[in-house]
C-alpha cells in the first residue's frame, strides 16, 4: 500500500437502501448493523439523507435513525446528510437535534440542506403547515437554528415592545455541529457568509465540484465557531474481494440511476441476479446514463479504491472522504444484512488503516 499520498479520513452516508423483497424493518437492521462496524472500524462520522416516497429508499428521517444509532454506539459522529431543512419547521429541527446532542454530546452533526428530497406532491404534503416561500428563506432559518441550538438560545424582539426568549432545549452544555450541504453555488456562497462548515454533494451529481469548492474557500468569512473554511466531500463508493463481484454489485443502482434520469418508474433496488439478467432493459439514453455515472464512481478491489480516493482527496485538498456504500446483494444474502455495503467498509478500513 502506497503512503506517498496521506489517507483521508473516512465517513458514511446512508440512504438506507430498501431491495427487492425486503421490509423497511428489515433495511433498518441492515443500516443499523453497518453503524455498528462503522463505529468499530474507525470511521469518523455516520450520516441518514432525507428522501420521501421512494421504494428502494427508508431514510425519511435522519433524527429518528440517528437517535437509534446513537443508542448501540459509543465514538463515531452521527446526523444528516441532510435535514432538506424547508420542509420543516426551524424550531423543531433544532428541539430534535438539540435532544440529539443531550443524547450524544460531541457527537451529533446536522447537516442542512435546501433541496426538497421528493417530488412536488411530497413537497406540498410536508410543507401543508408552512410556504413554497421558505425555500427562499432558507438563509434566515438557518441563522434561527445556530440561535435556537446555542445554550443562550434566541430572543424575538415584538414589535409592541419587550422579548421572548426561546431555547432548543433548557440547558445545553454542548450544540450539534451545524453544516451546509449542497450541490450548487448557492450553498456554497451562503456557508462562506455565514463561516459554516460546508459539504458538496459530490455523490449526487459531481458538477460544478471545483468551482464550489472555490467559491467556498475564497470568500469565507471567520465566525465565532470556525476560523477558517472546513470541509468533506462525499463518493459513492464500493469494494469487493474481486474487481469482477464489485462490478457487478454496482449494476443495481447504475439501473437505479438510469430510472432516476429517464423517468422510469421507480422500484426496490433490484438483486444482482436480477439486473444482470435484464441489462438489455436500458439500451441507448439509459446506457449513457449508466456509463457517464460509473465513470465518477469508486468501484474496485480495495487496493485501487483505497489509492483513488488518496488521490481524489489529494487533488481537492480534503481529508475527509464520506463514502455512500452502494454494493447491491444478491437473492441468496439475508434480507436483514448488507454484506456488499458491510464489505466495503471492512476492505476499505484495512487498507486505509483507519
Amino acid at each position: 500500500m502506497s503512503t506517498a499520498t496521506p489517507a483521508p479520513a473516512l465517513s458514511v452516508l446512508d440512504l438506507v437502501p430498501v431491495r427487492t423483497g425486503q421490509t423497511s424493518a428489515q433495511a433498518v437492521a441492515a443500516s443499523l448493523s453497518l453503524v455498528d462496524a462503522a463505529d468499530r472500524l474507525g470511521y469518523r462520522r455516520y450520516w441518514f439523507a432525507e428522501h420521501h416516497n421512494m421504494p428502494a429508499v427508508a431514510s425519511t428521517t435522519p433524527p429518528v435513525l440517528a437517535a437509534a444509532a446513537a443508542a448501540r454506539t459509543s465514538r463515531i459522529r452521527l446526523g444528516s446528510g441532510g435535514v432538506m431543512l424547508p420542509n420543516h419547521s426551524p424550531l423543531v429541527v433544532a428541539e430534535q437535534f438539540a435532544a440529539l446532542e443531550a443524547l450524544a454530546p460531541g457527537r451529533i452533526d446536522l447537516g442542512l440542506g435546501r433541496a426538497p428530497g421528493s417530488d412536488p406532491v411530497i413537497t406540498q404534503l410536508l410543507r401543508q403547515s408552512g410556504t413554497t416561500s421558505d425555500v427562499e428563506r432558507f438563509p434566515d432559518h438557518v441563522r434561527d437554528i445556530l440561535s435556537l441550538v446555542a445554550p443562550d438560545g434566541a430572543s424575538l424582539r415584538f414589535t409592541s415592545g419587550g422579548t421572548y426568549d426561546v431555547r432548543a432545549t433548557p440547558a445545553a452544555t454542548t450544540t450539534p455541529e451545524v453544516w451546509l450541504l449542497g450541490s450548487s453555488d448557492y450553498s456554497a456562497q451562503l456557508a462562506a457568509s455565514l463561516g459554516l462548515p460546508y459539504v458538496f454533494a459530490n455523490h449526487f451529481s459531481g458538477e460544478g465540484l471545483e468551482r464550489a469548492l472555490d467559491l467556498y474557500r475564497s470568500a469565507f468569512v471567520p465566525s465565532e465557531s470556525l476560523a477558517a473554511p472546513r470541509t468533506f466531500l462525499t463518493a459513492n463508493v464500493l469494494v469487493a474481494p474481486t474487481h469482477d463481484e464489485a462490478e457487478a454489485r454496482a449494476l443495481p443502482n447504475l439501473r437505479m440511476t438510469a430510472r432516476l434520469r429517464t423517468n422510469k418508474p421507480l422500484v426496490p433496488l433490484e438483486t444482482v441476479e436480477h439486473a444482470l439478467a435484464n441489462a438489455a432493459d436500458f439500451a441507448g439514453l439509459g446506457d449513457t446514463f449508466m456509463a457517464s455515472a460509473r465513470a465518477k464512481w469508486f468501484v474496485g478491489t480495495a487496493g485501487a479504491v483505497a489509492s483513488d480516493l488518496r488521490s481524489f482527496a489529494a487533488k481537492h485538498g480534503v481529508d475527509e472522504v464520506m463514502i455512500s456504500p452502494i454494493a447491491g446483494s444478491y437473492e441468496d444474502e439475508p434480507m436483514d444484512a448488507a454484506p456488499g455495503r458491510l464489505h466495503t467498509l471492512e476492505l476499505l478500513a484495512g487498507e486505509l488503516g483507519l
